[in-house]
C-alpha cells in the first residue's frame, strides 16, 4: 500500500496484561535472569508497566491501575496472557493516514503518549485476524506527545 514502504521497523515489545505486576516480575526475574528494565506508570492508559529486555525486543507486563482501563476489561474477558504487538515505525502519522486511507480499521486515528516518551496508536483486533496491534514511534525530544 502506497505510504507504508518502509515504515515498519522491528518488532518493538509484546505486551502481557497479569493481575499482579509484582508476582508478574518475579516470575519473569527467575525465567530473564534479571530485573526489569523499567517499571512507569501510564495514566493515559490506566496502566503499570514493567520492560524486561530481551535480545532485540521487550516483553511488557501491564497491570491495570483503575476498573475501567483496558487491560483491566481484558484481564475480566481473557484472563491474563498476551494482549497486543507493538511495531516500531519511522512516521506514525503518516501510517495512521495510509492505514485509514486503505480502510483499515483504527481505534487510534491520531498517536497518543505512550510509555517511554513514545507517541503510539492502535490498530483494530479486527482488521488483523484479532492481534491488537500497537504502533510505536519515539518522539523527538521537546516535542509535545499529543501533536
Amino acid at each position: 500500500m502506497p505510504g507504508m514502504q518502509g515504515a515498519f521497523l522491528s518488532v518493538d515489545h509484546i505486551g502481557i496484561a497479569v493481575d499482579n505486576l509484582s508476582e508478574a516480575i518475579e516470575r519473569f526475574q527467575k525465567l530473564l535472569g534479571g530485573p526489569p528494565e523499567s517499571i512507569e506508570e501510564v495514566k493515559e492508559y490506566d496502566v503499570k508497566t514493567a520492560f524486561f529486555g530481551v535480545g532485540e525486543t521487550n516483553l511488557e507486563l501491564l497491570e491495570p491501575t483503575s476498573l475501567d482501563s483496558p487491560i483491566a476489561k481484558f484481564l475480566q474477558k481473557r484472563g491474563s496472557g498476551t494482549h497486543h504487538v507493538c511495531l516500531s515505525v519511522s512516521n506514525l502519522e503518516g501510517l495512521l493516514q495510509a492505514l485509514k486511507s486503505a480502510g483499515v480499521r483504527l481505534i487510534d486515528e491520531t498517536p497518543r503518549k505512550g510509555a517511554h516518551g513514545k507517541r503510539v496508536a492502535f490498530v483494530h483486533p479486527n482488521a488483523l485476524c484479532g492481534v491488537l496491534l500497537e504502533l510505536s514511534e519515539q518522539m523527538p525530544h521537546n516535542e509535545d506527545p499529543s501533536r
